[in-house]
């Protein structure tokens, strides 16, 4: 610094006061500056070739790439000047990669150590069975889900404070780390998940794990080119992370449901609309616990418990278990599904379900038990396998098994027309092919 601060002065004094007293053939400016660089450069070099601490090696490439030709060199009063002088750098290249290559080595190590140490105190707090912090209502590790990311941010910045070259090179390296470091964390989650079901805040921990998981993501695709591998590797692991969460959170509200589904063809449909109210009404309580998850995994949440309701609907009416042989009773079935269909969008509409490709299902399964014209029906079937393309002949086979006025002409008929018309499109999302038909 006070050389620096010396060698910016003096030739300041040279640019405004000196160099006008000799003549310009002279160059006295260059000899001044080149006479200053020379003996920075050496002072410099004599640091880089003795053993160095780690900020060391820092602050002198930050002189090397930053301070010296930027601060220095552009400054106003000299730039001008400097610029017809070339004074090169002042460490030689291959000096200057050393050093940047024992700063890069050193920054990975520490970065890496940081993280290990994070994740060590965020498994002793889970231990510890508290109930974790809230942020606007959100339960978070402020540990995990903004320390890591923070750490391996400033790093990064202070990287690129060096150069653009040493940034990028340390960038590389730190999102090479991440990956490894989310293994490890999702490991350390999955056994706390299994070890520690009967801990007091269990599902507060895992809301919050799961929460962690939107500060990575965001940083990932904010940071991380698209071609990466290290990009997919992470957000895969994330989802890992957030799915085996949502499952567990998920296991006591779908066992409770079970039972109330059977109910419908126990009951042949009767009292469905009570039936419909239960299940809501259960549904519900368990959705106001979900309140403290991020609105992104809320509603992920929210759409899985959606898919849920609709697609254990659909299980008991392929279960082969209600037989109608007159178009009234096909009439009356078809409005009680209409009827639980429409609450049940309702319901999951108003808790937050962004999932509207569910909503049609249900309707235009009531829609073909209600016609009774054969062509109708056809247009039906095709228009839900448009809908829905994970639909099989064994689902719609065993769905029909509740119109038991069509002939077997009918049937087999109406189950070509599927074949026919189903595409090999991969559904966006799986409703269909999550169903198994005994």
């Amino acid at each position: 610094l006070h050389m620096g601060k010396t060698m910016k002065e003096d030739l300041t004094v040279v640019a405004k006061y000196i160099k006008q007293l000799y003549p310009p053939e002279f160059n006295v400016f260059s000899i001044y500056a080149e006479l200053y660089h020379n003996y920075f450069a050496s002072q410099a070099k004599k640091n880089a070739e003795s053993h160095l601490e780690d900020k060391d090696i820092y602050l002198l490439l930050s002189w090397v790439h930053n301070f010296y030709p930027k601060e220095m060199r552009k400054d106003h009063a000299l730039a001008v000047e400097l610029d017809k002088v070339k004074l090169g750098s002042l460490l030689p290249s291959s000096l200057s990669k050393e050093l940047e290559k024992k700063y890069l080595d050193s920054e990975e190590v520490i970065v890496k150590t940081s993280l290990s140490r994070c994740l060590d105190k965020e498994i002793q707090r889970w231990k510890e069975d508290k109930e974790p912090e809230k942020l606007n209502g959100h339960f978070q590790s402020e540990l995990l889900g903004i320390f890591v990311i923070q750490s391996i941010y400033s790093s990064q910045k202070r990287a690129e404070d060096i150069s653009k070259a040493v940034g990028e090179e340390l960038s590389r390296r730190l999102l090479k780390e991440l990956p490894a470091f989310l293994r490890s964390y999702r490991d350390a989650f999955e056994d706390f998940k299994e070890k520690s079901k009967k801990h007091r805040y269990y599902k507060p921990i895992l809301i919050a794990n799961i929460n962690n998981c939107w500060n990575f993501r965001e940083y990932t695709e904010k940071y991380m080119a698209e071609k990466d591998d290290n990009k997919a590797d992470i957000l895969n692991t994330l989802a890992d992370i957030e799915n085996s969460g949502f499952d567990v959170l998920l296991q006591q509200l779908f066992a409770q449901l079970k039972p109330m589904y059977k109910k419908f063809t126990e009951n042949k449909w009767d009292s469905s609309s009570e039936i419909m109210n239960e299940i809501i009404k259960t549904t519900s309580r368990h959705i106001s616990d979900f309140q403290t998850l991020k609105d992104p995994f809320y509603h992920a949440i929210v759409e899985k418990i959606h898919a849920r309701l609709v697609k254990e609907y659909i299980v008991r009416l392929l279960k082969r278990k209600v037989s109608l042989k007159t178009p009234a009773q096909q009439q009356t079935l078809a409005q009680h599904i209409s009827k639980n269909a429409a609450d049940l969008e309702a319901f999951c509409t108003s808790n937050g379900s962004q999932a509207t490709w569910l909503n049609s299902a249900l309707p235009k399964l009531a829609e073909i038990i209600r016609l009774q014209d054969l062509g109708a029906i056809k247009i039906e079937v095709a228009t839900l396998a448009t809908s829905y393309p994970d639909i099989r002949k064994r689902h719609l086979e065993a769905f029909l098994h509740i119109k038991a006025n069509l002939s077997r002409s009918e049937l087999k008929s109406i189950l070509g027309y599927l074949a026919d018309s189903t595409a090999s499109t991969q559904p966006r999302a799986p409703l269909f092919s999550n169903i198994n038909v005994s």
